[in-house]
């Protein structure tokens, strides 16, 4: 029996020049070339205001999520700024994680040079069990946190959350520099939850197939199905709570007004 061998990093399978073409980056554009096909689909079939039974359940998904969001930001124009971001990011991801489920994912393999020699690599593999594109989201996620946060609170505004000068208020400036660390360690929160759970997944579906074939793995798809939709639900509610904190003032700025005066009585 061929020994059981699942590899940390992605695979790489084929090179156009200096570009490397890894399994997961071939899965991550086939979700993207569902979603495209899909949204195309959509798009010219035409809305209708006595929509058919495809519409009205795409409808009813949307509205779903555009009311869990909006519960979250409190805010109309927030939320309807927020909600195309946040919702692409959740429906990309858990496309990306039960596509990685499929049939033929990590089971169709070719050969390739791998490690100085040919060896059989599967030709798909789940693209968020990649670190480097669990990265890349969790960068734009963060990236697109501290847009809306200059946006709009301004640049001065904003930076004067992480930036306070020390003889202002000591005590401001290292709250502000643990503020700045904060910030960074959700990149690497982000990306190593989401990758550490998809990856842990297909770990654990590749093993009980190679030990129990054919029946005893179908209950740990529904499982990997429901983790799916989760993380995709955890990354994207996240990023909304991270979005909110980011636009909404800082309570030391407020200090100052909020503290009323206090002066010695006339003698």
């Amino acid at each position: 029996m061929k020994p059981l061998s699942i590899s940390l990093a992605s695979e790489m399978i084929a090179s156009v020049g200096p570009l490397e073409i890894r399994n997961t980056m071939l899965m991550a554009w086939l979700v993207m070339l569902t979603l495209f096909l899909g949204s195309f689909a959509l798009f010219t079939s035409g809305y209708k205001m006595i929509p058919g039974r495809a519409q009205a359940a795409i409808e009813l998904i949307i509205n779903g999520l555009y009311d869990l969001f909006a519960s979250v930001v409190q805010d109309e124009r927030l939320s309807r700024k927020f909600f195309p971001l946040v919702s692409t990011m959740l429906i990309f991801i858990v496309l990306g994680n039960w596509m990685g489920i499929l049939p033929g994912v990590g089971s169709i393999t070719i050969q390739a040079m791998h490690e100085g020699h040919m060896e059989a690599l599967p030709l798909f593999r789940s693209m968020n069990a990649d670190v480097n594109m669990t990265l890349s989201i969790a960068i734009i996620a963060m990236l697109a946190v501290q847009f809306y946060g200059v946006f709009e609170l301004g640049i001065v505004s904003y930076s004067a959350k992480f930036i306070v000068p020390p003889w202002k208020n000591p005590i401001q400036t290292f709250v502000g520099f643990l503020e700045l660390i904060g910030e960074l360690s959700r990149i690497i929160s982000f990306t190593f939850r989401l990758f550490g759970n998809i990856f842990a997944g297909e770990v654990l579906l590749i093993v009980i197939s190679y030990l129990v074939p054919y029946i005893a793995p179908v209950p740990f798809l529904g499982m990997e199905l429901f983790v799916g939709l989760i993380q995709g639900f955890v990354f994207a509610l996240l990023t909304t709570v991270f979005l909110k904190i980011a636009v909404t003032e800082h309570e030391a700025h407020h200090d100052d007004e909020s503290t009323p005066s206090i002066t010695a009585p006339a003698v």
